[in-house]
């Protein structure tokens, strides 16, 4: 093929560059626009995942990756006398998820936060529940971010991972070749289990969906550590 017919792919390859990270990491006013519509094409996928989790009515909670806001917002009207902290380490997302959460944040209830998972800002045995939704796909180093997690979380605490898909469930193998092309972790049922239990949380389980290719995998920081 000549130079010529190359350059003919150079917009469609640069439009796959753009929206590869834009999936990773949100930026600018069409970031925001990203986000605000994962909101709505995440909201089957977190309504299940939260329906499984016990939130204390006065906990404390932690967000990761919360993108445009809606499953902070779901979890601060779980826990209604509590308080809930999101974070994302895209300033687009900040910026949406603050909007979405505007009343929960004037209030006191709530605040969003520019952080990475890879160094939470926050003391040791914080929070009684972290959720992270469709986000641990991208976190660099798994086990050691997991392990990050662990450290805020008090005794006994609860650590969800909610995603829309895992390797071998309902159609995985459809998922293969995008989550490569995005260089997202794409790991089995039976991998979640093993990374949880890695980073040193206990009864750990998973669940799914009839008919669906979602996981929510749980685990438990152990009493006295």
């Amino acid at each position: 093929m000549s130079a010529w017919g190359l350059l003919g792919f150079a917009p469609g390859i640069a439009l796959a560059v753009w929206m590869t990270n834009q999936v990773r990491k949100p930026s600018g006013w069409l970031g925001r626009r990203v986000v605000h519509s994962m909101n709505l094409s995440h909201a089957g996928l977190t309504d299940w995942g939260l329906g499984l989790l016990t939130v204390p009515r006065n906990g404390a909670v932690l967000d990761i990756g919360c993108g445009g806001g809606r499953t902070v917002q779901k979890l601060a009207a779980l826990a209604s006398e509590g308080s809930v902290v999101g974070i994302d380490y895209s300033a687009a997302s900040v910026a949406a998820s603050r909007a979405t959460n505007v009343r929960a944040i004037t209030s006191g209830r709530v605040r969003i936060e520019l952080a990475s998972v890879a160094s939470l800002p926050f003391p040791d045995r914080t929070f009684d529940v972290v959720t992270t939704v469709e986000s641990h796909y991208y976190w660099p180093d798994l086990v050691a971010n997991m392990r990050e997690v662990l450290r805020v979380i008090k005794p006994g605490g609860t650590f969800a991972v909610i995603a829309e898909t895992h390797r071998d469930g309902i159609g995985g193998a459809l998922y293969v070749l995008p989550m490569w092309m995005i260089r997202a972790a794409h790991l089995s049922d039976a991998e979640h289990v093993q990374l949880l239990s890695r980073a040193g949380f206990t009864d750990v389980r998973t669940f799914h969906p009839k008919g669906e290719n979602w996981i929510c995998a749980v685990g438990r920081r152990p009493e006295g550590t």
